[in-house]
């Protein structure tokens, strides 16, 4: 696997290409992948024109990880309970807040928590169950925002704010939990 040396940091990374028209960078799993179109260009010049964003999201990660290890994960939650929480703050949410919601979706995803799609509907990540109930009202609150606002823009974070006034030390929070997660369901357990 290739390296890319930021500082004193060496951070590998692999290329995949896709039907994409601009290139762009991901860390989803933790591992940075480099992202071409098919007939792209080479990914050295992408890594080179944006070192510091891997550096900090590298550091971020990293930071994560270690502080993962002074988490707990709830274990006591089953799918069905998961389903009947979320059901209930969606519409809670919806009643309060006028967001929209037409169907409700829950299977485990590999990259996120949730998605809410430009038809108003929601997929939630089964994987949440083993969060705090704090948290995965973040996430449902988070996804509903949607409905009102589509992308991640100040608009949006205003809205955030509305509800879960920390909501950065919650972004953070999350990113520590799902390194958690992803390490123990590599662990089987």
């Amino acid at each position: 696997m290739p390296k890319v040396k930021i500082d004193n940091l060496e951070v590998p990374y692999s290329v995949v290409n896709r039907s994409i028209h601009f290139p762009r960078l991901e860390f989803r799993t933790g591992n940075l992948l480099v992202v071409l179109p098919k007939h792209g260009r080479e990914a050295t010049s992408i890594i080179e024109k944006h070192k510091k964003w891997i550096l900090e999201k590298r550091l971020a990660i990293d930071a994560a990880l270690l502080r993962s290890t002074e988490k707990k994960l709830v274990q006591t939650r089953s799918t069905e309970d998961l389903k009947k929480m979320v059901y209930s703050l969606i519409r809670e949410f919806s009643a309060i807040y006028g967001f929209q919601v037409k169907n409700t979706y829950f299977r485990k995803m590999n990259s996120k928590w949730a998605s809410h799609s430009s038809k108003d509907n929601l997929t939630i990540n089964t994987e949440i169950k083993y969060l705090p109930r704090t948290s995965i009202e973040y996430i449902i609150y988070h996804e509903m925002v949607h409905s009102l606002e589509r992308k991640h823009n100040p608009r949006f974070w205003k809205i955030i704010e509305r509800r879960f006034k920390g909501y950065k030390k919650k972004e953070k929070e999350l990113m520590t939990y799902w390194f958690l997660i992803q390490n123990h369901i590599g662990k089987g357990e």
